[in-house]
């Protein structure tokens, strides 16, 4: 395969396409926060990182940065996919402050602002994004973490009083992991079962005072320190119980339910499930957040790896004298290419979210246009998916960095060990990881359902909610463009060559409407067979549904870096892009090879080709590595890597040491010949 790229590529052309929709946004962020105080610190105590991010979470606010999402009538922008980019860009400095902010302004703030009506935000909106007041977002439950709708917390209200009961009933009640709870947070966004006249409505939110001004415990409030964790020392996790906490009925965060002071209770929705569901849907700002953030992360680490491995030399080839930069090496190209293949695909896919996620939200919360139930649900599920993958890949990929960086790699000072511990806890929190797969795969099912009719008995399947409208098989204007790829691909398989953008997709497709069906297969089996309960229906099947799941979440991934590419108007930008989403989709084909082998989509030979493709991928975009990190235009401040420098320091030392051995050995062996010449003169 000859290579058709240009010679070079300007990262700025990319760093356009990268930077998409907002990029004001991160322009803004990377002028004004790139000062080194935002980076980490090394080696600070716990309570020292706390005090610094509390202080540098001032900072931030006082920037005026951190009210793009808010309305603007106190002070924001009414931009929510302005406020998840600016947590984009924070995430490339010190995670903690990433977290910090996203508790404060997004999920605090965000639930005041979404699950409240006008007397909560005049009342609160502008001292949270002041940080005037710290707050929490109270809704994790030591032992019901992720199952939110059973929440064992109670809210009940006592209408002699006009108050609200809140109660923590057991230990296993308690809210834990609650960022801002142990030290800052003076109130708390708590959520709860909420009783009125004898009967449970579900859960809701209220907003709580937790702290008096004088920082001790308010009445009836007990909070404790989660203390050190693996990583994110600067934010303060901590554990709040509630003791028949008196809560004034106006703290009711009552946007989707109402309680009058004679205890009724009025909803517009009057589905308790569906109600639980909207109301959860409005905060999905966080998950696409924190998806976001761990992309950041990923793209640190690639960025510092490919950096060092451009600088690091190991092993002189037979003949040479200088070693050889391990980038270089074919099997450092393959830990280091793929993944940067794979963070351009989901970036793309994010940036194709937070979009979505912006138009949504703005029909909604300024436009004030009814919820459309099918788009919430949809976002939902594809906020649930991306979360998924960009979490995991940021896990992985940052593993294999710090593995490519060698022993330097694990010091604290080259940022690689932070990023490990910071970003570890992001596959479980805004939603387990496994539990979020279920949520993408329920979906599909229920799409199936919804396209194709009944599942043959699999309906009365409790764990099947009316969640997604979605399947493979529907074709939006969105996807036009991937529909004609597909329908071009011409005869048979084993005759398309593999860098044909509609086979790559062919594939993709295949794979998930294959492994879907095959659930569906398995599941109407379940249904038929005599005693079996609901519960075993679905678990005997659970690998099958998350893996529907995983390919599903390939598919939307590869059809969004599809899109960003043909958006892309430099020629050589374009040409480039196209060459990386060539290494995404035939990586992600290559590591399942054995599931394409086995359903009759690979012949051996064509499996060879793959990975003999995948190679010729890697040695074409070889000398575009620096390009492809340059392009996310990370200042080299926010890298706060050691590494860098002092590599490029000895590099130089080294080279003008082999040069003067060099020049040592060349004037020894001239002496020597000469000498040589005089001592066979007189024989003459």
């Amino acid at each position: 395969m000859t290579s058709t790229l240009p010679p070079s590529v300007d990262p700025q052309r990319l760093q356009e396409v990268l930077d998409g929709r907002w990029a004001h946004v991160r322009r803004d962020a990377r002028e004004n926060l790139g000062e080194p105080e935002f980076a980490p610190v090394y080696g600070e105590s716990m309570q020292e990182a706390r005090k610094r991010v509390t202080r540098m979470s001032k900072k931030l606010a006082d920037s005026g940065r951190v009210g793009l999402g808010f309305p603007k009538e106190y002070g924001g922008n009414d931009d929510s996919g302005g406020s998840v980019t600016s947590i984009e860009m924070l995430a490339f400095g010190d995670l903690s402050l990433m977290v910090k902010a996203g508790v404060q302004w997004g999920l605090f703030g965000g639930a005041v602002q979404l699950l409240g009506t006008k007397r909560h935000h005049d009342a609160y909106l502008r001292d949270i994004m002041s940080f005037d007041l710290p707050g929490c977002f109270a809704m994790t439950e030591t032992g019901h973490g992720s199952d939110v709708q059973q929440l064992r917390t109670t809210c009940t209200y006592d209408p002699e009083t006009k108050t609200f009961d809140l109660h923590t009933p057991h230990q296993a009640a308690r809210k834990d992991y609650i960022g801002n709870a142990a030290e800052d947070g003076r109130m708390a966004v708590v959520f709860a079962q909420l009783i009125s006249r004898g009967r449970n409505h579900g859960v809701h939110a209220w907003i709580v005072p937790i702290r008096n001004d004088d920082g001790t415990p308010c009445g009836g409030v007990t909070i404790g320190d989660d203390g050190p964790k693996a990583g994110l020392n600067g934010v303060d996790n901590g554990r709040l119980t509630f003791d028949h906490v008196r809560v004034p009925r106006e703290n009711l965060l009552d946007r989707y339910g109402q309680v009058a002071e004679d205890g009724t209770y009025t909803s517009s929705i009057e589905n308790e499930t569906r109600r639980f569901f909207t109301m959860l849907g409005t905060l999905v700002r966080g998950r696409v957040s924190v998806g976001g953030s761990a992309g950041s992360a990923t793209k640190l680490a690639l960025d510092i790896a490919v950096r060092y491995g451009d600088l690091r030399r190991q092993f002189a080839a037979p003949g040479q004298d200088r070693e050889i930069v391990v980038n270089d090496y074919l099997v450092h190209q393959r830990k280091l290419l793929p993944a940067l293949a794979t963070t351009y695909a989901l970036h793309f896919a994010q940036a194709e979210l937070v979009g979505t996620m912006h138009d949504v939200q703005y029909k909604v919360h300024v436009q004030g246009q009814e919820i459309d139930e099918d788009s919430q649900r949809e976002l939902e599920s594809r906020a649930a998916g991306l979360k998924v993958a960009q979490t995991w890949h940021a896990t992985k990929a940052i593993q294999m960095c710090r593995e490519a960086c060698g022993g330097a790699g694990y010091l604290q000072e080259n940022r690689l060990p932070h990023l490990k511990a910071d970003t570890d806890v992001f596959t479980t929190f805004e939603g387990d990881n496994t539990v979020l797969l279920q949520l993408v795969a329920k979906g599909l099912l229920t799409g199936y359902r919804d396209a194709f009719g009944s599942l043959d008995g699999w309906g009365k399947v409790g764990f099947i909610a009316d969640m997604v409208r979605e399947t493979v098989l529907e074709r939006t204007a969105a996807r036009s463009l991937v529909a004609r790829l597909i329908d071009a691909v011409p005869g048979r398989d084993d005759d398309v060559p593999m860098l044909d953008r509609g086979w790559q997709l062919k594939l993709f497709e295949f794979r998930e409407k294959h492994t879907l069906e095959g659930a569906i297969r398995r599941l109407r089996k379940n249904a038929s067979t005599d005693g079996m309960e609901p519960f075993d229906m679905f678990n005997s099947v659970q690998d099958h549904v998350l893996r529907t799941a995983q390919t599903h979440i390939d598919r939307i991934v590869l059809e969004a870096f599809v899109a960003a590419i043909d958006s892309a108007t430099d020629a050589d930008a374009k040409a480039l892009l196209d060459r990386v989403c060539d290494l995404y989709a035939l990586s992600t084909i290559e590591q399942d090879k054995g599931w394409f082998l086995e359903h009759g989509q690979l012949t051996p030979t064509r499996a060879k080709t793959l990975t003999a493709t995948v190679n010729q991928l890697l040695k074409e975009l070889r000398p575009h590595m620096r390009t492809l990190v340059d392009a996310f235009a990370i200042p080299d401040a926010w890298l706060a890597c050691r590494i860098l420098e002092e590599e490029e320091g000895r590099q130089e030392t080294m080279a003008v040491h082999d040069a003067e051995v060099r020049t040592g050995a060349e004037g020894r062996q001239a002496s020597k010949e000469s000498a040589t010449d005089l001592e066979v003169a007189p024989a003459q």
